[in-house]
């Protein structure tokens, strides 16, 4: 398979986060409904006894040393990880990068789906009365935001607020954590695979920004992308192909895999391979 042009990736990967930005804004909902799809999630939460999104607020909020690196990580992370990986997979595992940004892409584009179909209010920009902080907003000293976003101060207004529903910071975490658990070679690699999307989910949840419903959607989304991307690959004939079982090893002349069973060659084996 013939490795892809840095230009033309480059190129296709920013045309499609422009059509998602743009279409991110275009689809705001209206407040009122945003709010009333907030509230019902939240309910849904407390109902099911899920609403791992108080505790966590009010940890944030309380503790500067978990409230402020954690709005550092929201308003930036998934903006430098996201592309680090998708650089790294170009460059040192292009056999699996093409797949791997089609999932990507694919799964952004549903997120959108999602964001057109159910504005959801974040619980940050509740009633007051719910308990919850804007963390961005009280330690909005320490960055370049406002009290209005994780944009910089005075861009908040270009941004779709009302986009919780689903969580694709989760989603962009989780795709960055399945790239370096299967492609890793270290297990330091590994280990950051499983945290990263780990940590991402509580930071969303600690800086009011998505419920934790947000984020299993944002998994699910995820999920989504995969099986439509491994369909379309397949029809298209560029699919991966799967991982073989021993991994790539090969074996010296006469050595033998465990449980092998020898091979008896007959003289027409001998004959045919000669030839």
């Amino acid at each position: 398979m013939r490795r892809p042009r840095w230009w033309a990736e480059l190129s296709l990967i920013g045309v499609v986060y422009a059509a998602y930005s743009g279409g991110r804004l275009l689809v705001r909902g209206d407040e009122a409904s945003a709010v009333d799809h907030g509230l019902a999630i939240l309910r849904l939460e407390e109902s099911l006894g899920i609403d791992a999104e108080h505790p966590l607020n009010r940890l944030f909020t309380s503790v500067p040393a978990l409230g402020i690196p954690a709005d550092f990580a929201y308003a930036s992370l998934h903006y430098v990880v996201t592309p680090a990986v998708l650089v790294w997979l170009f460059r040192r595992r292009p056999a699996h990068y093409r797949v791997a940004r089609t999932w990507l892409m694919i799964s952004t584009l549903l997120g959108l789906v999602g964001f057109t179909l159910l504005p959801t209010c974040p619980p940050r920009l509740l009633d007051p009365a719910h308990g919850f902080t804007d963390t961005m907003a009280h330690f909005s000293a320490y960055g370049w935001w406002g009290g209005e976003a994780s944009a910089p101060r005075g861009l908040g207004g270009l941004t779709n607020q009302y986009a919780a529903m689903p969580s694709l910071h989760v989603g962009w975490a989780l795709w960055c954590g399945v790239m370096l658990w299967r492609y890793g070679r270290t297990p330091l690699l590994k280990a950051l695979g499983v945290a990263y999307p780990l940590l991402t989910t509580l930071v969303v949840m600690g800086t009011a920004n998505h419920y934790l419903l947000d984020a299993v959607a944002g998994a699910a989304v995820m999920g989504a992308g995969l099986v439509l991307t491994l369909y379309v690959l397949r029809r298209r004939g560029t699919a991966e192909a799967p991982p073989v079982v021993s991994g790539g090893c090969e074996t010296s002349t006469g050595e033998r895999i465990p449980g092998q069973r020898s091979v008896t060659h007959t003289a027409d084996d001998t004959s045919s391979a000669a030839r």
